[in-house]
């Protein structure tokens, strides 16, 4: 009963998978996964699409979000020392890397691929349409496999239950999840999605790299590479 605003970002991380994945998807009807018309189709996206610029921003951003969440919710775990259930924290470890991963692949997708790619993930001696299919292709595959792993995490978790500031394990003390704790993750959901929704609409590029404005040349490294803040 005494669970503070900290063991929100749990259900704001399952709010964050499914606005990427639906925003995703509907990004998917119009981008083309071709090195010549990739910049072009997100522009396109962006200009001619209904809400097309809403839908690329809230995505482009949730992603900054979802790792915010999800840092935070690591922090919680390692300070209040939810890392003793084994299980459910070494899964959370690996949707961490889950999630990296599909934000990597996504990343490149305006595109914007560096030098450090070998050959069998280019597909080719350089960066191709090969390499852009493939990394559209895994970023579509990832979230879908975070989902049946935050499954799992989910099925551990209810086994040992999570832990609480506390630190008891007591049923005497427990209390019903709604409307106590659904009432909190409804706030919590408002506040975020309207914290992401302001960022998509007033300063959608805050976090974004100006080297993605610019078309991809596969040949040529650009001078200034720096990963996104979240690999930081």
């Amino acid at each position: 009963a005494n669970l503070s605003s900290l063991w929100n970002y749990g259900a704001l991380l399952g709010i964050c998978l499914i606005t990427q994945i639906v925003t995703g998807l509907f990004l998917a009807m119009h981008y083309t996964a071709d090195t010549n018309m990739a910049f072009s189709s997100i522009t396109h996206i962006c200009r001619d699409v209904n809400y097309g610029w809403l839908m690329r921003n809230i995505h482009a951003n949730g992603a900054s979000m979802f790792f915010i969440c999800m840092y935070i919710h690591i922090g919680r775990g390692i300070y209040y020392g939810s890392y003793l259930y084994k299980e459910t924290w070494n899964i959370g470890v690996v949707l961490l890397l889950l999630v990296m991963a599909t934000a990597f692949v996504g990343y490149v997708l305006p595109p914007y691929i560096g030098n450090s790619l070998v050959q069998w993930i280019w597909g080719g001696f350089s960066v191709d349409n090969a390499t852009l299919t493939r990394f559209f292709a895994f970023h579509f595959i990832l979230p879908f496999l975070i989902i049946g792993v935050t499954i799992l995490h989910l099925l551990f978790l209810h086994e040992t239950g999570s832990n609480n500031p506390m630190g008891l394990n007591s049923n005497y003390d427990k209390i019903s999840f709604h409307p106590y704790f659904s009432y909190k993750d409804a706030l919590g959901f408002i506040i975020m999605f309207f914290m992401l929704t302001t960022l998509a609409m007033f300063s959608p590029n805050l976090l974004g790299d100006p080297e993605n404005f610019t078309p991809a040349n596969p040949l040529v490294t650009p001078p200034h590479i720096k990963p996104e803040w979240y690999f930081l």
